[in-house]
C-alpha cells in the first residue's frame, strides 16, 4: 500500500499534514490505525481560513516541481487527514520525485 493511488492521468496523494510547525517539510510515513500509509508534512501556516491548506500545497508544488495550480484539495478541508488531486501526476516522473520526497525524510 502506498501513499499514492492513480485516478486516470492524475494521482491521489494521501497527506497527513502538521499546521503550525517551526519549519516546513515534506517526506516520511505516518500509518494511522487502520494501517494506511499517508505522506508526512509540516507547514508554517496556522490551521485557519485555508492557509495551512494553501501552505500545503506550494509547498507540495516547489517539492515535487508541480504547478500549484494542478494540485487540488479534495478532501480533508478542516481535517490533519487530506487527500490532493495532481492533475496529470500519474506521469513517470512526477511519481519519481515522489517516491524521492517519500524516501528523503524532513528535506523541504
Amino acid at each position: 500500500m502506498t501513499v499514492w493511488s492513480r485516478d486516470g492521468d492524475d494521482l491521489l496523494l494521501r497527506v497527513r499534514l502538521t499546521p503550525g510547525a517551526a519549519r516546513e517539510e515534506v517526506g516520511g510515513v505516518w500509518t494511522d490505525e487502520k494501517g494506511a500509509p499517508w505522506l508526512s508534512a509540516r507547514v508554517r501556516a496556522v490551521a485557519e481560513k485555508g492557509k495551512a491548506n494553501a501552505a500545503l500545497i506550494a509547498l507540495l508544488a516547489r517539492r515535487l516541481a508541480w504547478p500549484k495550480s494542478a494540485i487540488l484539495l479534495e478532501s480533508g478541508d478542516t481535517n490533519r487527514l487530506k487527500r490532493l488531486r495532481m492533475k496529470g501526476g500519474g506521469a513517470a516522473d512526477a511519481l519519481q520525485r515522489l517516491g524521492a520526497a517519500i524516501e528523503e525524510q524532513g528535506q523541504a
